[in-house]
This record gives C-alpha cells, structure tokens and sequence, in this order.
C-alpha cells in the first residue's frame, strides 16, 4: 500500500468517525441500535459533504434570487443575461430572464429533472435537456437544478491543497443520464464544507468546463459564494461570471410550479 493511499484512508476514517459518531451516540441513547462500525463508509461521509455543500450554496428552504451572467471572450466581455430564479426545495425551479429586454418573458420551468422552456411567441412550451447552454458556459440545469447530492452518487477521492486551503476532492458519478453532467469532480473545504471547485465532465469522460465558487458572504441567514467562475475547458480565454446579486428566503407555494401559473405570468 503506497503512502498516499493509507494517508487518504486514515482521512476517510477519521472523518467518517468525526461526522457520524454523534448521530450514532443519539440512535442509541434513543434506544435505536446502531448500526455497525463497518456500515460507515467513505460514500457515506461523500454523500454527507455534498448534501452540506449543496446547502451553503443555496437555502433548503424556499428562496428567490436574481443572477447576472456575464460572457467574456479572451477578456473581452461579451453579452450579458439577467435571470430570476424561484426555487421550492431541490425539486421545483422557475427561471425567468429579466434582460435582455428582447429576451423578457421567457421562462424555464423545472420539475424533478423535468425541464421546459416558455416563450411569448409559442403557444405551447417546449420540452429541454438541462445539459443544454443556456448561455456562454452556464447550461439550463446550471441555473435551474442545483442538487449535486440527489443527482450524482459521490464518493471521496483524497484531499489536496487548493490555493492554500485543505480540501476533499470528490467524485461525482450521476446517477442517470437525465442529470445535467455524467461526471464531476468537486473540491469541497474540509475544515467548512464550502464548494471550492468544481469540474464537469462528459460521458466520453472529456472535461468540459471548470467552475470556482468565490467571494463568499452573508446572504439569505449564509455565508455562501456570491461569485461563479465557468470557464470552458476546450476553447480558452470563453469564461462566464455568475454574479447572485441577491438571494432571500421566501414562501412559494407549490401552484407556481405549473405550466399553467407560467402562462399567467406571460399575460
């Protein structure tokens, strides 16, 4: 066994011991028994890292907030998109585009990994792929599904240094083809759980696009990444800025996720 192969199991046990052995202590103290010392796997302490990356990415709860995309080529910045997005738990997500003004009133509508784009000049809605760009490097599930720990089954790759910071690497493999990526490889904080960095690939297992989650700050009762960098990995210098202006915690009612409030919305 090499030394960096007992180095990342002694890593995978320790924190497999430091996330579930409270849980454990509770289960019996309930008088629940507790499972195995041998049931707690490093899939297990992965599964745990994204679910607690995912929630500092977004809110668990209901939330609203608007995005401003902006393309650059080489530098040089390109066009520009502002979308609101509505999101209801990790299931449910309204896209709606604010500007371009030509481009207002259209709207994604995503249920489960269902998706379906809305446009004034359609009568009826049109059925998408969330790998599909929606524009520059952001793809439709980018802005409209955000839940790594239910699409992808992680495991835990190893840990490395990322500008500095102590990170799990992760190994993302999804779950069906109906997921935006087949693959990704994810840089989670150890000491935090924040989402450091992401890579995203194809089935063919070509890199696609790489993403750094940055400028981490209170928003919506979080501290959480304010910032996305998406930067293609086959034409370089095409990069594209996530810039979440605003993110609140807000009720929204089932109802609104149905092709019928959309129309409304349209009216």
């Amino acid at each position: 066994m090499t030394p960096s192969l007992r180095s990342r199991r002694r890593f995978v046990a320790y924190l497999a011991g430091s996330l579930l052995l409270p849980a454990l202590a509770h289960a019996t103290d309930a008088g629940t028994p507790a499972e195995p010392a041998g049931a707690e796997t490093g899939d297990t302490v992965a599964l745990d890292l994204v679910r607690r990356a995912d929630a500092i990415r977004f809110p668990r709860e209901s939330f609203q907030t608007e995005i401003v995309v902006r393309n650059f080529a080489d530098g040089v910045e390109g066009e520009s998109r502002t979308f609101r997005v509505l999101s209801r738990g990790n299931e449910n997500t309204i896209v709606l585009t604010l500007e371009p003004a030509t481009e207002r009133g259209q709207a994604l509508l995503m249920r489960a990994r269902d998706l379906w784009i809305f446009m004034p000049s359609v009568s009826q809605p049109v059925r998408l792929s969330l790998a599909q760009r929606l524009t520059g490097q952001v793809a439709n599930g980018d802005l409209a599904r955000a839940n790594l720990a239910g699409d992808y089954t992680p495991t835990v790759a190893g840990t490395e240094n990322l500008d500095g910071q102590p990170a799990v690497v992760l190994d993302l493999k999804a779950v069906d083809r109906g997921v935006t990526y087949a693959r990704v490889r994810y840089w989670v904080g150890e000491r935090d759980s924040r989402p450091l960095k992401a890579e995203f690939y194809a089935l063919s297992g070509r890199l696609l696009k790489t993403a750094r989650y940055e400028e981490f700050r209170q928003m919506a009762g979080a501290i959480r990444p304010t910032r996305l960098v998406m930067e293609d990995a086959l034409k370089k210098g095409e990069i594209s800025v996530l810039t979440y202006e605003n993110m609140n915690v807000r009720d929204l009612p089932e109802r609104m996720f149905t092709r019928e409030y959309l129309r409304r919305l349209q009216q």
